[in-house]
C-alpha cells in the first residue's frame, strides 16, 4: 500500500504542478534525519542484526512468492491501486458535493497524504487516525474546520456506514436460511 500511495502522490504531483506545496526544512527536521542515520548505522553492528536479516530474508522470499506468480502480483498492484483510487474518488465527490474551491487533484493529493500519516498509527479501519489526518489535511488547505468534518463524515458514511446495510441483510438471511 505504502508503494502505490507514494507512487500515486509522485504522478499526482508531475501531472499537477503546484498542487503539492512543500515546507521549508527546518534544521531540526535535518538533525533528525542524521540521527536517524547515525541509528540505522549502529544497529547494522548490533549483534541482532543476524536474527533480523533473517526475518528481512523471510519477508522478501514471500515477496518473491507473491510475484513468482503474475495473477497474485496483478491483483496485489491492482487491489491496493483501486483502493486508494476508489477512497479517493469517494472523498473528491463528498467536496465536490459541499462545493469546497477545492481541485480534485488536490483532493487526491491530500487523501493520499493523510491516509499515508495515519498509517503510521494503526487503527481498525484507519478509523479515528485516518479521520483526524483529513481533517488536519483539509484544514491546511484552507477549508474551514466545520466543513472539513462535514467532508469526513460524509466520507465515512459512505465509505464505513452504508455497506454495513447490505451485510446487515445478507446476515439475516443467512439466519432464517440457518446457514449460520
Amino acid at each position: 500500500m505504502v508503494v502505490v500511495r507514494i507512487v500515486l502522490i509522485g504522478v499526482l504531483a508531475a501531472v499537477c504542478p503546484g498542487v503539492l506545496r512543500l515546507p521549508p526544512v527546518s534544521l531540526g527536521v535535518v538533525g533528525a534525519v542524521l540521527a536517524i542515520v547515525v541509528l540505522v548505522t549502529v544497529l547494522l553492528n548490533c549483534p541482532l542484526w543476524p536474527r533480523c536479516r533473517r526475518a528481512l530474508g523471510t519477508v522478501l522470499a514471500d515477496i518473491r512468492a507473491v510475484h513468482a506468480r503474475p495473477h497474485r502480483a496483478v491483483a496485489l498492484w491492482g487491489g491496493s491501486l483501486a483502493f486508494a483510487a476508489l477512497h479517493s474518488l469517494v472523498l473528491i465527490c463528498v467536496t465536490q458535493a459541499i462545493e469546497l474551491p477545492l481541485s480534485p487533484a488536490r483532493v487526491a493529493l491530500l487523501y493520499l497524504a493523510a491516509s499515508s500519516a495515519a498509517a503510521l498509527l494503526p487503527t481498525p479501519g484507519g478509523i479515528g487516525s485516518l479521520d483526524a489526518a483529513l481533517v488536519f489535511a483539509l484544514t491546511e488547505s484552507g477549508t474551514t474546520a466545520s466543513a472539513a468534518a462535514s467532508v469526513v463524515i460524509g466520507y465515512r458514511l459512505l465509505t464505513v456506514w452504508l455497506p454495513l446495510i447490505p451485510g446487515l441483510l445478507v446476515l439475516g438471511m443467512l439466519v432464517r436460511r440457518k446457514s449460520l
